[in-house]
């Protein structure tokens, strides 16, 4: 029994000295003087500002993308005992000493270091030669564009890892089904590649498009397998369900995932949240949840109450009216009714508060026990200072002449009868016997008399003139398809309302409610409401001094001044390595060419290269210039302000391509003794060139050591270049 205890216990460990030393390296150049220069870095300026929040656990948005980068960011502050108190408010500002700033610039350096590992095996499994491998992981290793990127506190170096590390895996799941479908391996490899995938888009937007190449390679790997007769139907099923659990479902409960810690770790309010429903902000510790705690669910007859527009944009607005009235001629000569104004007010005011009255009762408080109101039921607005009806009728608004005018009613004793019906219509309502929620409700007020909705229509960027004190237009919309947004309200506050007689109403008006009901909404609510704020919250785009073009980014055209010391010349710049982003174009124009010839060719059942070589051939380039294409290309569709750093995602795959090029015309195209020696000694010069480039642009990578004005110039390389040079 005991007869394995006579041989002692062997493990055997095979340790790839290539990947380690590739590692090493790419940690030396990344980490080394990672605290250098300890001042703001561009981005940081922006960047930090969200990791500050973090550790005050303060709400924010970013319409930039998810929030799994920054958490990742923010990480790296907790790690380093951050407590947030720093103003990021200018590039170059000297980081004050409770900042620890090699942490926080750690997760980006360790990314961008390990990216060289990757990209050495990406190459083997992709079944290149080790050479080969290793020279694309030297290439990336030497880019000065993604050494510089990965130093400081930005996304792009993390989002590369991810992707890389997604690449990487799915080749791995893939070459181990050769050998054991549905093994342990396989399992891992496909289910990282489902969570890399969800984690580069979790980092940002620009992740989904090596997602959706991944997504089609799988596809049309599946397509090949389905014409395989040595699978089984149930084979087959088995398959699809596997891929479609790990590169679908999986990624998507993944990608959730990262709202549901964001939206865990920061719960209290902030200035970001004012663009939120008042539901979402009422989920939040502190502003609106101040007031709005307490408050009566149900909206009843006699309920006090602010009506918030739904839209939020550009500014959020309550629905106002004060005593003043509609001129009787505007300045185009059409005339008015000389009501009561009624606006969307940008601020909380006391004339932002209505009474909601049942048309058959004259009460103005709520009765006991209280009567709610549902979807469908007729009201009446009351202004709660004024004690006038909202009203709206056959005359045009003031600056929307095509829409009714809102107004308060007053009676002239003209021909002008009040017309002040309104129908309660609960947008997001489970069914047609809803009740009317406070904050969780959303209704559109349709005028009994004329049909038209009430709509805030100053959103158009016109606001009322100097009469109105520059306030938003309220319409009655009477052509209203679907629920536009500007047509939905809902109540922020609610109280209801004790007093008849109207000062001690107005009184009443000013005090806080007493009732306690908690308005928490769920997290997938929250999540479908941050996701679009997100995709559609869009900052207005402004020229930037290093903005660039799409087509700026192949030739390297332009460059990033990162930083500047504040006395001598020494400077960071986000500049590649020239000889590397021509090579790179090159190698995607040869093989290109090249595989346009060899297609021709085969048409005409001519076949250069071997079967095998080519179906290398064809899936090294759906990997390496798929990679490049869909990382590239979508920047000529987007309306956004551009930098040259997000060429670096497209640039990585493309610098994959240029080993995979040369050892292909290494192989093929030089048959010769003599031809395989000139091109080596070419591949040996080309990349001594690449070395010598990466060492003369370094103190424009590391910012040290400093260079003095003629040797700024030298660095020159281009007139486009913004090369930073201090007047003597």
């Amino acid at each position: 029994m005991l007869g394995f205890l006579k041989n002692p216990v062997v493990v055997t460990v095979e340790i790839n000295m290539n990947l380690v030393a590739l590692t090493v390296m790419g940690l030396i150049s990344r980490l080394w003087g990672l605290s250098y220069p300890r001042a703001v870095v561009f981005d940081e300026v922006y960047y930090g500002q969200f990791v500050s929040l973090y550790m005050k656990r303060i709400f924010f948005v970013d319409d930039s993308g998810p929030p799994f980068g920054h958490m990742l960011l923010a990480l790296g502050g907790y790690l380093g005992g951050f407590d947030g108190n720093f103003l990021w408010n200018r590039i170059g500002a000297e980081y004050s000493m409770n900042v620890p700033v090699w942490s926080l610039r750690l997760l980006p350096a360790l990314a961008g270091a390990l990216c060289v590992p990757l990209a050495y095996q990406i190459l083997v499994e992709l079944q290149f030669s080790h050479c080969a491998a290793l020279g694309a992981a030297l290439l990336i290793l030497l880019e000065n564009s993604l050494i510089t990127q990965s130093r400081f506190m930005l996304l792009e170096s993390i989002l590369i890892f991810f992707i890389l590390l997604a690449v990487l895996s799915y080749l791995k799941f893939y070459n181990s089904q050769r050998h054991s479908s549905f093994s342990g391996s396989w399992w891992f490899w496909l289910l990282l590649t489902g969570v890399a995938c969800s984690c580069a888009v979790g980092v940002k937007y620009m992740g989904l498009f090596t997602y959706m190449l991944l997504l089609a390679i799988a596809g049309l790997h599946f397509w090949h397998m389905i014409g395989d007769q040595n699978f089984s139907n149930v084979s087959l099923v088995c398959h699809f369900l596997a891929r479609g659990l790990a590169l679908v479902i999986i990624p998507m409960a993944v990608y959730l995932s990262f709202f549901y810690v964001h939206l865990t770790l920061l719960y209290r309010s902030g200035p970001h949240d004012q663009i939120m429903t008042s539901a979402f902000q009422a989920s939040l510790e502190g502003g609106l949840a101040r007031i709005t705690q307490g408050q009566p669910l149900e909206v009843a007859y006699g309920s006090q109450i602010t009506l918030r527009n739904v839209l939020g944009k550009p500014v959020q607005c309550w629905l106002h009216s004060h005593m003043n009235t509609y001129p009787i001629r505007y300045e185009n000569g059409r005339g008015s009714s000389h009501q009561q104004q009624v606006t969307c007010y940008p601020f909380k005011d006391v004339n932002n508060w209505w009474i909601v009255k049942d048309p058959g009762m004259q009460q103005l408080v709520v009765s006991n026990p209280p009567r709610p109101v549902k979807h469908g039921h007729i009201v009446q607005l009351v202004h709660g200072i004024t004690t006038r009806y909202l009203n709206t009728h056959d005359v045009a608004a003031p600056l929307s002449p095509h829409s009714q005018e809102v107004s308060c009613y007053i009676d002239y004793n003209i021909s002008m009868p009040a017309q002040n019906l309104w129908r309660v219509e609960i947008v997001n309502r489970q069914s047609d016997t809803d009740v009317w929620k406070t904050i969780l409700s959303e209704v559109r007020f349709v005028h009994v008399n004329t049909s038209a909705v009430l709509k805030a229509s100053g959103f158009i960027g016109a606001s009322l003139p100097e009469w109105g004190y520059r306030q938003l237009e309220v319409v009655g919309e009477k052509l209203s398809k679907g629920y536009h947004q500007s047509t939905v309200w809902n109540v922020e506050e609610h109280r209801y309302g004790k007093s008849q007689e109207q000062k001690e109403r107005e009184v009443e008006l000013h005090s806080p409610t007493q009732m306690d009901i908690s308005k928490n909404l769920s997290f997938m609510a929250k999540f479908t409401e941050l996701q679009w704020k997100i995709l559609t919250l869009k900052n207005e785009d402004t020229e930037h001094k290093y903005s660039s073009s799409a087509l700026d980014w192949i030739t390297m055209d332009t460059n990033i001044a990162y930083w500047l010391h504040p006395t001598s010349g020494a400077q960071i710049h986000l500049l590649g390595n020239v000889v590397t982003w021509g090579s790179a174009n090159v190698a995607a124009l040869v093989y290109t060419c090249l595989s346009l010839w060899y297609l021709i060719r085969r048409r005409r059942k001519i076949y250069d290269i071997p079967e095998d070589a080519w179906q290398l051939w064809v899936s090294a380039g759906g990997i390496c210039v798929g990679g490049w294409a869909v990382n590239y290309l979508p920047f000529f569709l987007m309306e956004k302000t551009l930098f040259l750093y997000h060429y670096l995602p497209a640039l990585t795959f493309q610098i994959l391509l240029i080993p995979i090029v040369l050892q292909h015309l290494g192989n093929h195209l030089c048959r010769s003794l003599l031809l395989k020696s000139m091109f080596s000694a070419l591949i040996v010069a080309w990349f001594s060139s690449v070395y010598l480039v990466y060492c003369t642009f370094s103190p424009l990578t590391y910012g040290e050591p400093s260079l003095s004005v003629t040797e700024l110039k030298d660095l020159r390389w281009k007139d486009s270049w913004n090369i930073l040079i201090r007047k003597q």
